[in-house]
């Protein structure tokens, strides 16, 4: 008996350790996450004047940089290009959530097993 009651305080002791190392790892893996997605939309967001860049180039080479044409293509690739980065933002927002989301899950699982085995 004694023995069983020594294994479940050490079992309680360490679970609750271990809650708060996930908690923390969590705060860094969020940090992380927010920091490379600031990284990945300044890369596309460079990545998208260089195309620009490069199709008003085409069209002067073309004759073509002050035609109506070329100035509707170019105005179509920004709005693509504003479309992608929205678009990413909101999906990387989404994963983001739902991360948060599940690790409140396991947070309350397990909080919920605490209460249980108590």
């Amino acid at each position: 008996m004694k023995k069983t009651i020594i294994a479940v305080s050490a079992l309680l002791l360490a679970s609750s350790a271990f809650a708060a190392t996930t908690h923390a790892t969590d705060e860094t893996v969020a940090n992380a996450q927010a920091g490379a997605n600031t990284a990945k939309e300044k890369l596309h967001q460079a990545q998208h004047q260089g195309e620009e860049q490069k199709l008003k180039a085409k069209h002067a080479a073309e004759g073509k940089s002050n035609s109506t044409s070329s100035k509707v293509s170019e105005g179509a690739q920004k709005g693509w290009n504003k479309t992608k980065e929205g678009t990413e933002k909101g999906w990387d927002a989404t994963k983001e959530g739902a991360t948060k989301g599940w690790d409140k899950t396991k947070e309350g699982a397990s909080e919920l097993k605490k209460k249980v085995t108590e």
